[in-house]
């Protein structure tokens, strides 16, 4: 994901990067205006096929239609964009409470502040990872028990790390560091990590269903391919540039609401979930600061 200005219009309209959709779309828009341009030439030039009445009126009804089809495609990709936003800031508020809570109730210089430091960043660090298919131990921060050893074999990090969370703060219970009412200040926390997670996962795990995702793939390319049979008939040579655009709009619709349904990779309109991270960490850092 990249940081932009709204409001700059000219920096935007003539803006391209390297996942922008034109970019991806250019060599299918050149065959697009290629073949365009092959059936107005055999038109106006070869076969002169008696006009049809009203040429476009067919296409009017279904571009209409398929227009519907991809608002409700890209809405409901959108919704799992911003869920997966929503749920990656309750993450941020959650170690941040955690870590308030914690660092309340354990002595000054304490040397589980630390442990608790480095396992809620891992955690955080360690569901990132695991949201884009490569979680491994050797990406976290050792410390104490918590070492490459206690991960080894164990294929969910996410889960590993939040059973030692939890073994730590149970440790410290029974020590009397931390009282039996203390633990319920804690428990909410503690059960939104496995909850923010079971959510994330469900949204990656959970794709549009096939048959819709394939079904307007299906419409936008007999749309495209049978729309210059009726265009030609009305402008001529100038049905390749309009068929082209009217692909490019509707195509690329069609790759921004593929890109976003997972919101949680690594494509430019993916959610910054390294910045996300980083930014965890920090607060981490300064609340466990002795």
């Amino acid at each position: 994901m990249f940081s932009y200005n709204p409001k700059d219009w000219w920096k935007l309209i003539f803006y391209f990067h390297k996942a922008d959709t034109f970019r991806k779309l250019l060599p299918a828009m050149a065959a697009v205006m290629v073949y365009t341009f092959f059936i107005s030439y055999l038109e106006n030039e070869v076969f002169h096929f008696m006009p049809l009445k009203n040429p476009l009126a067919i296409h009017s009804l279904v571009g209409f239609v398929l227009s519907l089809l991809l608002v409700f495609r890209t809405n409901s990709s959108y919704d799992r964009w911003w869920e997966g936003r929503k749920i990656w800031g309750s993450f941020t508020n959650n170690s941040r409470n955690l870590a308030l809570k914690i660092n309340a109730l354990l002595p000054e210089n304490h040397e589980s502040r630390e442990v608790f430091r480095v396992l809620i960043g891992n955690y955080i660090h360690s569901v990132k990872d695991h949201l884009r298919g490569n979680a491994n131990h050797t990406h976290l921060e050792f410390v104490g028990n918590y070492d490459a050893s206690f991960y080894i074999n164990y294929k969910h990090i996410p889960n590993r790390i939040g059973q030692a969370i939890y073994l730590e703060i149970n440790r410290l219970y029974k020590l009397g560091i931390i009282k039996r009412e203390q633990l319920l200040v804690l428990n909410n926390e503690l059960v939104s990590f496995t909850d923010n997670l079971g959510a994330c996962e469900r949204i990656r795990n959970t794709p549009i269903p096939a048959s819709y995702n394939i079904f307007i793939k299906k419409m936008i390319f007999l749309y495209v391919f049978t729309m210059p049979f009726g265009f030609v008939l009305e402008f001529k040579y100038w049905a390749a540039p309009i068929v082209t655009l009217i692909f490019y709009a509707f195509a690329g619709i069609e790759m921004i609401a593929e890109e976003i349904e997972d919101p949680f990779g690594t494509d430019t309109n993916d959610l910054q979930l390294d910045s996300i991270v980083k930014n965890i960490k920090g607060n981490l850092m300064e609340i466990f600061r002795n």
